[in-house]
């Protein structure tokens, strides 16, 4: 690599984001993109995947186009860019048609970097007119796996992109993902259609300072409870449902760990305030549904741990990837009991409904949604599942998977539920304001107030908080909502109120009944690949051997000649291997604890990476021999031996 690049390169990024070097294969995936070769970039979670587009995007001429399903993700990463002086953009669901529509100009004629966008509005015939005026200069795929139907989180919107492309196809396409397996990375190259020219640049996903384990056992909290003991630190424990996050978290209160709970069915600010208090050190140990961990880089997380066990060796990856990325001891533990297998075949069973039923499901949600056949093409709804639910008077989660397959079909798309941020922009020039201020004594303080409170106010909607600006206005929040809509009436600004929702974005118009096609062959291959990905989960959870990285690096293609030593499998090895040596150590540190006075059996068994098994061999042979005597749960010497 020339030298020249190179230290531009390191200029850019510590110009905006601090850092004096690169992560492994950054420098190399930002020379591939910013000298216009297609590129397919595979990194470890906590790789660093946004500063690799986002340095040859600012050193290219043109506004990069990102897409990405994730939408807190991308309001995150536009929030973070104009943080740093970078102009950044995003249309995602959610928004109004106005909202949208002011956007896309503001990304063709305002100077922007960065247009943050979701796969199902490159569809609309708004964006392809829009976008024929912005010049695209690059052109990102994130979270690139969501286009092959063999990768775990496949969605047809990403299938777009390939007709988006050859309205501009001199512009280069730089695809990331975390997790793919060669199957799915060839099949990206493909469907994105890139050049013959083009890279793939993966760096291992091995994680040196990971170590994984698989802990067999029925008494899931009791396990638990002894690794957030055990290990110590900051911790994130998944789990599948909603209420377990609650009744986890709360056993671990009870326990005197600071614990807290979260899922999707929380609202927004109350699980703002939760994640934030987890980031800061607050709450030691977050329980949560996988709603929880997309995008916060938290160096110091020193375990994850799987209640439950994922549906795919891909969601497990990428999960148990949030631990360790300050480099330092981490593991990554996965609980498993035998009627965890029992439960995940019932998962599989439903989560492929009858087409009968899909396409019923079908025709229901029009009707929920009160439209007519041929209506609904393009438009979006907020949308409450339970409610839905209770007047098909059926369960919501049968409801749910034939709603996801409508999604693979690529007949609609849904959201989780957005907090979207009161909205404001003003929709006269500063001239016609200033004559409305005098001719309206009364509304002229406040829109000052607005006018020193927030910038950018006639170039775009701009969020703001009606609680704040009641505070600095000394009013009641309910007067500064009727002051905006008093400005909103007047045609002086645009006023769009918060609103928490769920939504449903619909990519057509409502088909007769025959007319709904589900595509058998593309059903079945959904199925059996996922058939495969929970097959080869299971496989993990239940193996003693090989080691544990090992198989997760096989799976992902990638041979390892080393085995980690740090897993449990590694380790069990090396004590098989050491079984009498063991067995002293173990008694030896009993004699210890025991001398200081008496212990609760399960405080002893905290002590010892060991199993549980191993530890209370010891126990018993120590026991039997007369040596200590067990009374209840309490572990004492026989002082008439030891005196």
């Amino acid at each position: 690599m020339s030298k020249n690049y190179s230290e531009i390169f390191r200029e850019t990024l510590f110009r905006y984001w601090g850092y004096a070097t690169f992560r492994e294969g950054q420098e190399d995936i930002i020379f591939s993109a910013y000298h216009g070769t297609d590129t397919l970039a595979l990194l470890p979670t906590g790789g660093g995947k946004s500063i690799c587009f986002q340095i040859p995007a600012l050193l290219r001429e043109g506004i990069c186009i990102v897409i990405s399903p994730l939408i807190a993700l991308m309001k995150d990463q536009v929030e973070q860019l104009n943080s740093r002086g970078i102009k950044a953009l995003a249309v995602h669901s959610g928004m109004s048609s106005y909202e949208i529509d002011i956007t896309l100009d503001n990304a063709a004629y305002g100077s922007y970097k960065f247009l943050y966008i979701s796969p199902e509005r490159l569809g609309t015939e708004l964006f392809r007119a829009r976008v024929q005026k912005m010049a695209p200069g690059m052109l990102v795929v994130d979270e690139a796996h969501c286009i092959s139907q063999w990768g775990y989180d496949f969605r047809p919107s990403y299938l777009r992109i390939a007709e988006f492309r050859e309205s501009f196809p001199d512009i280069p396409i730089l695809a990331l993902t975390a997790t793919a397996t060669p199957q799915v990375a060839s099949d990206i190259m493909e469907k994105l259609r890139f050049r013959k020219e083009h890279k793939l640049i993966q760096t291992s996903f091995e994680r040196k300072n990971l170590a994984y384990i698989v802990r067999k056992a029925e008494d899931k909290l009791g396990q638990v409870l002894r690794i957030v003991q055990g290990v110590g630190g900051c911790g994130l424990v998944y789990v599948r449902e909603r209420k377990k996050t609650e009744d986890v978290a709360e056993f671990l209160l009870f326990n005197g760990v600071k614990a807290d709970a979260y899922h999707a069915g929380m609202n927004a600010a109350a699980r703002t305030v939760k994640q934030d208090e987890w980031k800061d050190g607050k709450t030691q140990v977050m329980v949560a549904t996988n709603a929880f961990g997309m995008g916060i880089d938290k160096p110091d997380v020193r375990f994850v741990c799987h209640y439950d066990v994922p549906d795919s060796p891909e969601a497990y990856f990428q999960e148990a990837g949030r631990a360790g990325r300050d480099g330092q001891k981490a593991y990554a533990v996965l609980l498993y009991a035998p009627s965890d297998a029992k439960r995940m075949q019932q998962i599989y069973s439903i989560s492929f409904p009858e087409p009968a039923f899909i396409k019923e499901t079908y025709q229901n949600l029009y009707s929920f949604l009160e439209l007519g056949y041929g209506e609904g093409a393009g438009r979006q709804f907020d949308f409450n599942l339970s409610e839905f639910a209770k007047r098909q008077k059926q369960y919501p989660l049968t409801l749910w998977y034939a709603l996801q397959c409508l999604e693979q079909e690529g007949y609609l798309s849904l959201t989780e539920e957005l907090d979207n941020p009161s909205r404001i922009m003003f929709t006269v020039n500063r001239d016609e304001l200033y004559r409305i201020q005098i001719a309206k004594p009364q509304l002229d303080t406040f829109i000052k107030v607005l006018l020193r409170t927030y910038t950018g106010l006639f170039n775009g909607f701009v969020s703001i908080d009606e609680e704040y600006l009641a505070n600095i206005s000394r009013n009641a929040k309910t007067v500064v909502m009727e002051f905006l809509m008093q400005l909103s009436r007047l045609g002086v600004l645009s006023y769009i109120p918060r609103k928490k929702a769920p939504q449903v974005f619909l990519h057509g118009q409502r088909l007769e009944p025959g007319n709904v096609y589900l595509n058998p062959v593309h059903f079945l291959q959904r199925k059996e690949a996922y058939a495969k990905r929970m097959e080869a989960m299971l496989n993990y959870a239940q193996s003693e051997w090989p080691c544990r990285s090992k198989q997760l690096l096989a799976y992902f293609g990638e041979g390892k000649a080393e085995d980690c030593g740090i897993c449990d499998v590694c380790i069990g090895r090396q004590q098989g291997e050491n079984a009498k040596e063991t067995f002293y150590r173990i008694a030896d540190s009993i004699r210890e604890q025991l001398r200081k006075g008496p212990v609760h059996v399960h405080q002893i068994d905290l002590l010892f990476s060991e199993s549980t098994d191993q530890v209370m061999s010891v126990l018993r042979s120590m026991t039997d021999s007369g040596e200590v005597i067990l009374n209840g749960d309490i572990l004492q010497n026989n002082n008439k031996i030891t005196k």
